[in-house]
């Protein structure tokens, strides 16, 4: 009798259990899983530059007088030494040659006063006082001597003549600018950058030009200067410099030229690997970020992660707790809850883009 109802009730109890299995298979939850994405190891930034003279250098006489002679014309290409002008030169000369004669003068008398002190028929005082005399006659010719070829106005540098702004027998004063130079032995490339690139100025790690003009391709360049201030468009302005001097060659001032920036990552310049997750992947629990990770047998895993920032594209970089290779849910994180098994969703077609189909 016992054992009759105790078949009975294990017969019935068959059902039930496959009942229960099969509401378990329902109830699993389905998730959509996504792999983190590598960060980017360095990014890369184009813009459109000027080439610019070095400096621009007004040439004029240290001495006043009158043009003698002007030896350049506007345009013209001077190389470091040559003759710019000249002024008239003759009151100068007279003012060295009559001071060097008063000089050899004194000179001799100075010898001849030295033999007298030694006969002891002249007085070390008297002796001391003409040879001060001397000394500063000296410095007087030296000075007229200066001023003599202060009448000449040589090139302090390579560059081309913008401007002449004096004819020939003209007066000038002393410091007046005669010629207007372009110094273009080091040309210089002026870009304007936007607030986000240079707020990323510390993670430039290379800088190059590309030129249509020339021809020439990858020439590298070295940063002289960020101007710390924005203009009224919010540019901020960066001079470079031509690490190779023979790029210079075919460039001239006002040319358009193509520049090129590399910045590295933030976890390259850190020696740290990051990845990026869409933003709804991740989830707040007790003020500390977490992810749901999908082991190998589809059980999902309440993994602490440590964020970064906010990339270009809307995702979320991801320094710490999960890497390239794992599977991270998401959407749907809300209703998991850890060691839970789920059914993994395949992925989009590629041909269903958005998941719309």
């Amino acid at each position: 009798m016992n054992k009759t109802f105790i078949t009975i009730i294990a017969l019935g109890l068959l059902p039930l259990a496959a009942c229960t299995g099969e509401q378990s298979q329902i109830h699993r939850r389905s998730v959509a899983v996504v792999q983190p994405k590598p960060v980017a190891v360095e990014a890369e930034k184009n813009f459109s530059g000027r080439v610019e003279e070095a400096r621009e250098i007004n040439l004029g006489f240290k001495t006043p007088g009158q043009i003698e002679e002007i030896c350049v014309k506007e345009g013209d290409f001077v190389k470091q030494g040559d003759m710019i002008a000249r002024l008239d030169d003759k009151d100068y000369r007279l003012g060295v040659d009559a001071l060097e004669v008063q000089y050899n003068q004194l000179s001799r008398e100075i010898e001849r006063m030295k033999q007298l002190v030694d006969a002891k028929s002249v007085s070390e005082n008297d002796y001391e006082k003409a040879v001060a005399g001397w000394k500063q006659l000296g410095v007087q010719l030296q000075v007229n001597r200066n001023k003599l070829d202060y009448t000449r106005l040589e090139a302090p540098v390579s560059g081309y003549v913008q401007n002449v702004n004096y004819e020939p027998a003209e007066m000038v004063d002393a410091g007046m600018a005669v010629v207007t130079l372009l110094d273009t032995h080091n040309m210089e490339v002026v870009v304007d950058i936007p607030a986000d690139v240079y707020l990323q100025r510390d993670r430039i790690t290379k800088i190059s030009c590309n030129s249509t003009v020339t021809g020439k391709n990858g020439i590298p360049m070295k940063l002289l200067s960020i101007t710390p201030k924005a203009d009224g468009n919010q540019l901020y302005r960066m001079r470079l410099a031509f690490a190779d001097a023979a790029a210079v060659r075919n460039l001239t001032a006002g040319m358009n030229i193509e520049t090129k920036l590399i910045i590295a990552a933030i976890d390259s310049v850190h020696g740290v690997t990051s990845c990026t997750l869409p933003m709804h992947a991740v989830f707040n629990d007790g003020g500390r970020d977490f992810v749901w990770v999908v082991d190998a047998d589809t059980v999902v895993h309440k993994t602490a992660v440590t964020l970064g920032g906010i990339a270009d594209d809307g995702s979320i970089t991801v320094t710490g707790g999960v890497s390239t290779g794992d599977r991270v849910v998401k959407a749907g994180v809300e209703y998991l809850q850890d060691s839970e098994k789920v059914t993994i969703l395949p992925a989009p077609a590629e041909t269903n883009v958005g998941d719309i189909l």
